[in-house]
């Protein structure tokens, strides 16, 4: 019933700029707190920034200064602004996003299919 869609992932110099996407699609009660995690290959998944509904902020501790994460609500899109991106920045990054689908039902956790992002010279 929700379908996360992320874009803007790509390959870039160290200190170099992306903003990431996340486009929410479906139909729902409500969309709560919209997260980026990021994952490499042979390690977990971690989360790196989350919007709650009421706009307050997270990070983790390895991008707090460079990333900045923002929210549209008219269009139900959430925005990962990476600057002075480095090495270890590269990753899948996956946008999440915890929904209700009605009033009295719960709370569920949605995924995006994920966006390379690759820092490199």
């Amino acid at each position: 019933q929700v379908q996360l869609v992320e874009s803007g992932g790509g390959l870039v110099q160290p200190g170099g700029s992306l903003r990431l996407s996340c486009a929410a699609s479906g139909s729902w009660f409500m969309l709560y707190s919209m997260h980026w995690y990021r994952q490499v290959p042979g390690k977990q998944r971690e989360l790196v920034a989350t919007i709650t509904l009421g706009g307050n902020t997270d990070y983790v501790d390895s991008v707090k200064g460079r990333f900045t994460i923002s929210r549209d609500y008219d269009k139900n899109t959430v925005y990962l602004q990476m600057n002075s991106l480095k090495p270890e920045d590269t990753a899948v990054y996956y946008c999440n996003a915890d929904v209700k689908l009605s009033a009295y039902g719960p709370l569920s956790a949605y995924w995006g299919q994920g966006t390379q992002v690759t820092v490199s010279s």
